[in-house]
């Protein structure tokens, strides 16, 4: 269900007709202010649009939380559900028209900095929660966190991580574990030629932009250095990462996953084909529901180690208020309640959404330590600490506008595609997609 009808508008000709300049209707709310029900009552209505979750009971148990919020407030709230792939260019739809929803979830990047002009100062309500829950972690601080000036433009929700799943009679069978990308490779050939490949996607979409991401930081390379002043993208590191890139795909992958969007890897793990995904672990959830069997040869492990590191990006989630929005108050109150309450937020998600906030969920957290669904049940304990080996887009710097346009352009997926497919050699695609990050960081130098 549409709550308005907003034209059709790109991210990126959004960009390149506005540069982020255009003026934004509202005035940032009193974050401080206590709730006011009166105040609220004139509004009415508190409007919100986020990505349709990939566990469907999360779905679920927000849009009954929404409600009762709204009853208790006499605030009539509706939730539209979209598809992830479509979160981008509905943000930049909504920002050009200057019309909308209240309260803007996003999912993955190109929010929180990318829309800062747009978006109300969140940094009271942060901080409040903070007081509260502790410090936001170090891949929560990257979510929405204003280094420049120290304020915040999105409340940190939860991060995603992606962390390796993998059939154990499979690799068992070669006498191998996926712990390394190099045994991931070797392995992952021998079970193509038995009919199990692996599959990580080499499409446009959240997941190829987060796992390969992660894959470069593993060999040492990276888009920007540690204070986002240059491109360091353009080193012996990242040519590595991208001809291994291009041999894993050769030699452990089909072509199918040149075109797979963020579902595909799931469906592939449950038809029992694939022997290795890097993905969140709404796969095992799925396949859980499908086959217990199967599910229960699924492990779930760390990312694998590359020469440098062991690491893997993760999706940052945010909420967003536009200065445009009807309700910003409405807004502030629901997150407030909504942080109150994000233990349940993680028990509907089945373990799937990941605090940003040091104490809202404390070790041994529920689910993840202790899974009467998972065999063994102790399977998911290893994602308690996933906050140690997940980084958000901007690593090993912050994110910023220029990070986020690199990611919603697809750049770092693009360049390990172009050299997997040989369209490219590994020092083209790496050159290539250096020119490509540097015109976009050029662009944003001085604009923030």
């Amino acid at each position: 269900m549409e709550i308005s009808r907003i034209p059709r508008v790109t991210r990126r000709r959004f960009l390149k007709e506005t540069g982020l300049t255009l003026g934004a209707a509202g005035v940032a709310p009193l974050i401080s202010a206590p709730f006011v029900s009166s105040a609220l009552a004139d509004t009415k209505t508190l409007t919100i649009v986020q990505w349709s979750h990939f566990v469907p009971e999360y779905d679920k148990w927000f849009d009954d939380f929404t409600k009762d919020w709204g009853s208790k407030n006499k605030i009539e709230v509706t939730v539209d559900h979209i598809p992830v792939a479509n979160v981008a260019a509905r943000a930049a739809a909504e920002a050009s028209a200057g019309s909308g929803h209240d309260l803007f979830g996003w999912n993955g990047a190109g929010g929180a900095h990318l829309y800062r002009k747009f978006l109300v100062d969140v940094t009271s309500l942060v901080e409040s929660v903070e007081k509260k829950y502790g410090k936001v972690s170090v891949i929560g601080r990257q979510i929405g966190y204003n280094q420049d000036d120290k304020t915040w433009s999105a409340f940190p929700d939860f991060y995603i991580n992606f962390p390796s799943m993998y059939r154990k009679s499979m690799w068992d069978e070669i006498g191998m574990k996926p712990d390394t990308w190099d045994n991931v490779r070797i392995g992952g050939a021998k079970l193509k030629a038995k009919g199990h490949p692996i599959g990580i996607s080499l499409g446009h979409s959240n997941d190829p932009n987060t796992t390969w991401r992660g894959l470069l930081w593993s060999f040492g390379g990276a888009l920007q250095d540690a204070e986002a002043k240059s491109i360091v993208l353009n080193s012996k590191e990242t040519v590595e990462a991208v001809k291994f890139v291009a041999a894993l795909y050769n030699e452990a992958m089909s072509p199918e996953v040149l075109s797979w969007d963020d579902s595909s890897n799931n469906r592939y793990l449950v038809a029992g084909i694939g022997s290795l995904i890097v993905n969140p672990i709404s796969a095992y959830r799925t396949y859980q529901k499908a086959n217990k069997k199967g599910a229960d040869d699924t492990f779930v492990m760390e990312p694998p180690k590359g020469p440098a590191r062991r690491i893997m990006g993760g999706a940052s989630e945010f909420y967003g208020i536009w200065k445009f929005a009807k309700n910003k108050e409405g807004a502030i109150e629901f997150l407030k309640y909504y942080a109150d309450h994000w233990p349940e937020a993680f028990k509907a998600s089945e373990g799937y959404n990941n605090p940003c906030f040091a104490n809202l969920v404390p070790k041994p957290m529920p689910i993840l330590s202790n899974d009467p669904t998972s065999t063994p049940n102790d399977k998911l304990a290893v994602l308690q600490n996933s906050d140690e080996w997940s980084a958000s887009p901007g690593y090993p710097g912050p994110s910023w506008p220029a990070v986020d346009e690199v990611y919603n352009d697809f750049v770092i997926c693009d360049m390990m595609a172009k050299a997997a497919t040989g369209a490219m050699t590994a020092e083209e695609s790496v050159k290539w997609a250096t020119q490509q990050a540097e015109a976009i960081f050029k662009k944003w130098h001085g604009k923030t």
